[in-house]
Parts: C-alpha cells; sequence; structure tokens
C-alpha cells in the first residue's frame, strides 16, 4: 500500500450449514442434483405453506458462534428481509436482523506480513471483533447461458433456496488485504474443524464480500467504502481488495471521488468492474416473521452443545508446541486440517518420538498423500502404523533410507512397516559381534587403504563405511558401524 494511507475493511461471510434438510422444510440439501428436483410449497414460496425450523440448523449455528468466540442469545428473533429477485420466490428471505442468533465476539487469529509474492514473512497474532453471527436461508441460484451478442438464456434454480445460513459480519478491524485473506481461511478451517459447515467455495456454500475504503493515515473518518460481491475463491478476494486499495488512493490522488457501489472481481482481467450503483443503503423493510415464534436457546442446550465441541485448533496448536515440541510453523501446518491433527497425535504417541513423527509426516507423507490427492483421513499408512515405522528406525531395526523405502511400499500396499521388514529382509545387523566380524576382514582386505589412513588421510574412513555396508549388503547398522570401525582403526 502507498505511504501515508490505510486501508479500512469490513468482511461479511455466509457459510451453508451442513445440514441434510433445509432449514424450513424437509427437502434435501445435496449438492448437483437436477435443477429444481429439491423443493416443496415452503421452499417454493406457495400460498398457504408454512416454515418449521429445523433443530439441526440450530445446533450447528450453535457450534459455529462458540467455534467463532460469539455470545449466543437466549432469545433471537426470525425476521422477513424483503426484496423481489428472480431466484426468490417469496419476494423476502427469511434472516435475523435486530435480534440475532449470536453476536459481540472477539476472535484471535494468526496474520502474516507477506512479500510482492505472496509469501508469508513475520506471523503476529491478531484480534477481530466480530458484530454478529445470524441464521438465515439462502437464496435459489440464476443460471445465465449463451453471449450477449446472440441468444441469452436465463434460469432459475430452487435447489439452494431455503439452505440454512450462518451469516458472520466482522467490524471493519482489517487494514490488509492479507489480513482478511488469513482471517477467512481462519474461519472456514474453525466451520470445518466443528462440523459446522463443509465451507467448499467451490460449491458455493461458503462465500464471502468485503467493504473496502481508504484514508488517509491518522484519519478518524472512514472513506466512501465499496461493495465487493460474488468472491468464489479467498485468493481471488485477495486480489480484488488489493485492486479496490490501489484504485481508491489512485482516483482521490487525481483529484476524483469515490463512489459507493457494488463491484465484481474479474479474474480474467484482474480487476475489479461495477455490478450496481449504490448511493444509499436498501430499505429492506424488515419485520418479524409472523409464521415463527421466537428462537429460545436454553443454559442446558449450549452446555450440551459445549460438551460435544472438540478441542479448537488455536488451543490444538498451542498444545502441541508445549507437549510435543513442535516449532509454530509444523504446529500451525499439522492444525491446519482436523484429519491431519488427529493424525499426526496417532503417530506422536505410537511412535514414541514426537520430533520424529512430525519430521516423517511432513517430508514423506504429505508428499505420497498430495500426489495421490488424498488427505489425512484417507492414508493408506494408518497413524498407528507410520509410528511403528518411526519406532523401527529409532531402534535401528532398519535405516532412516530404508524407511523411506518402506513407507512407500507401505502407501501403495498398505501393508504394516513390520511385514514389509520381514518380506524383503531388510532388518538392520545390530550384533556387535557380526558387525566385529565384517569390519576385521574389511581392515584385512584393504592394506594399501588402511596405511594412508593412518598416514594422515583420515577421508578414507568413509571408504572403510562403504566397504562394510557392502559386505553386509546394506544390512549393518550404520551408528554401530562407525563405533566399530573407529574403535578398529584407531587400535590398527
Amino acid at each position: 500500500m502507498k505511504e501515508g494511507w490505510e486501508a479500512v475493511i469490513g468482511l461479511e461471510i455466509h457459510a451453508q450449514l451442513n445440514t441434510e434438510s433445509k432449514i424450513f422444510c424437509g427437502c434435501s440439501t445435496r449438492f448437483g442434483d437436477e435443477p429444481n428436483a429439491n423443493t416443496c410449497p415452503v421452499c417454493l414460496g406457495l400460498p398457504g405453506a408454512l416454515p418449521v425450523l429445523n433443530r439441526r440448523a440450530v445446533e450447528l449455528g450453535a457450534r459455529a458462534a462458540l467455534a467463532l468466540g460469539l455470545r449466543i442469545n437466549e432469545e433471537s428473533i426470525f425476521a422477513r428481509k424483503n426484496y423481489f429477485y428472480p431466484d426468490l420466490p417469496k419476494g423476502y428471505q427469511i434472516s435475523q436482523y435486530d435480534r440475532p442468533f449470536s453476536e459481540h465476539g472477539e476472535l484471535e487469529i494468526v496474520t502474516a506480513t507477506r512479500d510482492a509474492a505472496g509469501h508469508a514473512r513475520e506471523w503476529r497474532p491478531m484480534i477481530i471483533r466480530i458484530t454478529r453471527m445470524h441464521l438465515e436461508e439462502d437464496a435459489g441460484k440464476n443460471v445465465h447461458e449463451g453471449l450477449p451478442e446472440t441468444d441469452r438464456y436465463s434460469y432459475v434454480d430452487l435447489n439452494r433456496a431455503g439452505t440454512p445460513l450462518a451469516e458472520i459480519v466482522t467490524e471493519p478491524d482489517f487494514r490488509t488485504s492479507w489480513e482478511a485473506y488469513d482471517y477467512v481461511n481462519h474461519v472456514r478451517r474453525a466451520l470445518q474443524w466443528v462440523g459446522a459447515s463443509e465451507a467448499d467455495m467451490e460449491k458455493g456454500n461458503l462465500r464471502c464480500e468485503a467493504n473496502v475504503s481508504v484514508r488517509r493515515a491518522g484519519e478518524e473518518k472512514f472513506g466512501t467504502k465499496v461493495e465487493l460481491k460474488n468472491l468464489n475463491s479467498v485468493r481471488f478476494m485477495q486480489k480484488a481488495i488489493e485492486y479496490e486499495i490501489e484504485r481508491h488512493i489512485e482516483l482521490i490522488e487525481s483529484g476524483g471521488r469515490v463512489t459507493q457501489e457494488t463491484r465484481l472481481w474479474d479474474d480474467r482481467a484482474n480487476e475489479t468492474r461495477v455490478m450496481r450503483s449504490k448511493e444509499e443503503a436498501h430499505d429492506y423493510r424488515y419485520f418479524p416473521e409472523p409464521d415463527l415464534p421466537p428462537l429460545v436457546v436454553t443454559a442446558a442446550f449450549i452446555e450440551e452443545v459445549t460438551a460435544q465441541m472438540p478441542e479448537l485448533p488455536e488451543a490444538r496448536r498451542r498444545r502441541f508446541m508445549e507437549e510435543y515440541g513442535l516449532s509454530f510453523d509444523d504446529a500451525s501446518q499439522f492444525t491446519a486440517e482436523r484429519g491431519l491433527a488427529d493424525y499426526y497425535e496417532r503417530a506422536a504417541r505410537a511412535a514414541t518420538n514426537a520430533r520424529a513423527a512430525a519430521n516423517w509426516i511432513r517430508s514423506e507423507l504429505l508428499r505420497e498423500l498430495e500426489a495421490s490427492g488424498r488427505g489425512a483421513e484417507e492414508s493408506p499408512v494408518k497413524a498407528e502404523e507410520l509410528g511403528a515405522l518411526v519406532r523401527l528406525i529409532d531402534e535401528g531395526k532398519i535405516s532412516g533410507k530404508q524407511g523411506k523405502e518402506v513407507l512407500v511400499e507401505m502407501f501403495a500396499s498398505g501393508k504394516s512397516a513390520a511385514v514389509i521388514v520381514e518380506e524383503q529382509g531388510l532388518a538392520q545387523v545390530s550384533d556387535a559381534g557380526e558387525i566385529e566380524g565384517i569390519v576385521d576382514e574389511v581392515i584385512a582386505a584393504s592394506p594399501k587403504q588402511l596405511e594412508q589412513y593412518r598416514a594422515g588421510k583420515e577421508t578414507l574412513f568413509g571408504f572403510f563405511v562403504g566397504q562394510v555396508m557392502k559386505a553386509s549388503k546394506g544390512k549393518a547398522n550404520p551408528k554401530l558401524v562407525n563405533e566399530v570401525l573407529q574403535e578398529r582403526l584407531r587400535k590398527s
């Protein structure tokens, strides 16, 4: 950002809650079905159809609120948000307004300063104020086909109408596009972690909008904001915010004026473009939904949901650092996904060497998983078996080099490390007497090299190690070979 300027950014996230049926009816929320297959009189808004609140949506909403540090209100009110759009059958959306499900939260995230390429340089904690998280139903989806210059057709798919959403609104606490980027990734992970939402942006079950303005450094008054909508990836959101910040500064410095409007991100052109002007806020004419009673949440219900919550990712990251001695980067990597965190912890306990288990997962297992397009929970190498492999290496039964070959075979076959070691005859020779005999034979067969070594050519030590390993067909314990060789050469 240009020196002397400051950006002010607020975010809104719409996350589809991970229910099997819609929020006010029994229609499926399954993604990818035939258009308009999952509809009924309630989600089509037909006269006389009455909504009934889905209890599971409330439970998942509570999980999301607790994961984000929000206070759940004992009583909240559903309201009708009135506006007309082709994908909104009733002509209004059932949402919440002045009495939301949860509000007033403070969320600690970890964010980083980054270079021009987006590589993180320095991590730091940051507190984000979340204004509210309320429950609402989604609208349908407009589908457009054809080219504007020729024939163009528009369709409405109402499968998505009525799916349950949690709308998460922040205060304007972000000052860079990368802070916003790290926040959205944190929220995605938290929602997935507690099972509240799949938070898959490709499927459209997590969407974000950004409000962006700039002001000169030191000013307290906000500048004119622009709303960025339909941001279907976190990276696109970051790029769109960065573009808007630069556009605003350049416009103001050239004597222009920022117009309050809604803009879209065009990834092909790498720029935003106007969607519609927005001089004044919409008057949605909210009023309480007459067909739904107030949503009352008891303390017992909150206690029940809290008891079912898993250890949250930030707490688990800190525990991994304290309990297993992991670095910040390693602990952050392992807690990026709940499945990977669970896998690491089981492997570390089975290995009884948490540091070594971390190294093997990072350097070997994750490479195999990435190449096969799988997550840790789908790994053919069970966590306990990876721990067993680490133990075999620590106990000197196989070498680290052999361990890499064994892991590849474990991944391909699903067999245990012990079975592969036995089948392939890989067990190391760790018998001191046997190794001493091999060392003596090698020294006796290498008088010229022995003479040169005694004369000060110590680099020949590697030659002797190599000959011993060759004579043992690679099975001799390298550590024991080094110890025996040093002793024998010193006495020779």
